[in-house]
């Protein structure tokens, strides 16, 4: 089953997409917009173009687990994108998943622009592996 991940962002937006056994997440790519409308419209072509089969969408809870208004908003937009691509969805807890994602790319000497652009793409990676790793045991 191949799984869309997705990393929500208020300017840029990471995606990552597993392999077709649902074994391995792999970075996509990061989409630059600020309209939410003109968001899930780009979503969902990638969806269509990797022939996704659910969306994995990151819940931005604060760290005492309590949703705010990121979270609300992700909760939202999963439910207009899961609609618009036909697909269904699931939250996957994304605390911590930017750290990680900057330690990565620390541990690979990427910095400054280089690590702007990835670093989203990255995060939808972990919060994807995250997902297909819970679903193993």
């Amino acid at each position: 089953m191949i799984a869309l991940g997705v990393d929500l962002g208020h300017a840029r937006t990471g995606l990552a997409v597993s392999d077709s056994s649902g074994f391995l997440a792999s970075s996509l790519c990061v989409i630059t917009e600020y309209n939410d409308t003109k968001l899930i419209d780009k979503i969902s072509v990638k969806a269509t173009e990797t022939k996704a089969e659910i969306l994995v969408v990151g819940l931005p809870r604060n760290m005492d687990g309590t949703e705010g208004e990121s979270a609300i908003r992700a909760r939202e937009i999963a439910a207009k994108l899961g609609e618009k691509c036909s697909l269904p969805f699931v939250m996957q807890d994304e605390r911590g998943t930017t750290l990680t994602a900057h330690a990565y790319l620390s541990s690979g000497n990427v910095y400054g622009k280089k690590r702007k652009e990835k670093v989203d793409a990255v995060a939808a990676c972990i919060i994807l592996q995250d997902y297909l790793d819970s679903r193993k045991g």
